[in-house]
């Protein structure tokens, strides 16, 4: 089975394009499942495996793991397999037989408008990093991008006369979205620090002068959100919802929503009209003439 993990990777990377990030999460939950099946056999082999096996897998998990982390431990599964069946070496999909748990649906946390306002304009001063850092945070909320997205980016994709980004999403999908005033005056005078670098220097450095890491920017949130009044954890993934939830609520398209997001299933951003529904029964109490009947 090793070999043809290995095989199952390589395809990831080169046939199906998909990013480092998503090749290291498949990795992580089939060779996590590999070692389920190591208990039992020395060397597992994928046409032993049946429906049967992998149930026992994931009712292992749900001790320690949440119904969504099961459900896409099992979809890496019935992707190898599919794979699998592609390539010739088997004829069924044994994890085509296990049903995936039902999701809890959570409703995704974001900051109201005070809060986001005071995290992007925590850092102070002009000197490299609060420049750095001001860019960082005014950009994740004014383009609602994902951090590896943001961290990926180089000088040339920002445009800041035209005010637009050029984003390279999820299965290396390239869109563009706007740009904010106030990012487009943080991001120039962070790079007029810089000396205003060449089109191919990274956007973001980290402090040695290296391209930042999806940890740096967790790092840059965390250094800040103490002047933000929540319990609740804020990550930089909280101001993506924050984005997509003030356009929600300011009256914008669910469909542009979406594109800007760059989601490509509309499913996928429907989970922000839940978090609105407070907003929601205000416009009702306002506008309808029987609400306060």
């Amino acid at each position: 089975m090793k070999a043809e993990l290995e095989q199952f990777y390589s395809y990831l990377e080169t046939e199906r394009n998909v990013s480092p990030h998503t090749v290291a999460a498949y990795k992580s939950d089939l060779e996590q499942f590999r070692a389920f099946l190591a208990k039992d056999l020395e060397e597992p082999r994928a046409e032993e495996v049946d429906h049967l096996t992998i149930r026992r897998y994931l009712a292992q998990l749900h001790k320690v793991c949440a119904k969504s982390s099961i459900g896409r431990k099992l979809a890496a599964i019935r992707a190898l397999y599919r794979f699998l069946i592609r390539e010739g070496k088997l004829e069924k999909n044994p994890a085509e037989l296990v049903s995936t748990p039902k999701k809890e649906k959570k409703l995704p946390f974001h900051l109201n408008i005070d809060q986001v306002s005071a995290l992007v304009t925590a850092p102070q001063g002009d000197s490299p990093l609060p420049l750095r850092d001001r860019a960082v945070l005014e950009t994740l909320y004014s383009c609602g991008i994902r951090v590896s997205e943001l961290t990926g980016m180089n000088v040339g994709d920002m445009d800041l006369a035209a005010g637009l980004a050029r984003v390279l999403g999820k299965g290396g999908k390239e869109r563009l979205v706007p740009v904010g005033s106030c990012a487009r005056s943080a991001l120039a005078a962070y790079l007029a620090e810089r000396g205003n670098p060449g089109s191919s220097e990274p956007l973001i450095l980290n402090a040695r002068g290296g391209r930042l890491t999806r940890r740096s920017v967790a790092r840059i949130v965390d250094a800040h959100m103490l002047l933000i009044a929540t319990m609740r954890k804020v990550s930089p993934h909280t101001l993506r919802h924050t984005f997509a939830t003030h356009l929600l609520e300011g009256g914008a398209d669910l469909r542009a929503i979406q594109e800007l997001l760059g989601h490509a299933s509309l499913s996928t951003t429907q989970k922000y009209t839940h978090v609105s529904i407070d907003k929601l029964m205000e416009v009702y109490d306002k506008a309808h003439p029987k609400a306060r009947d």
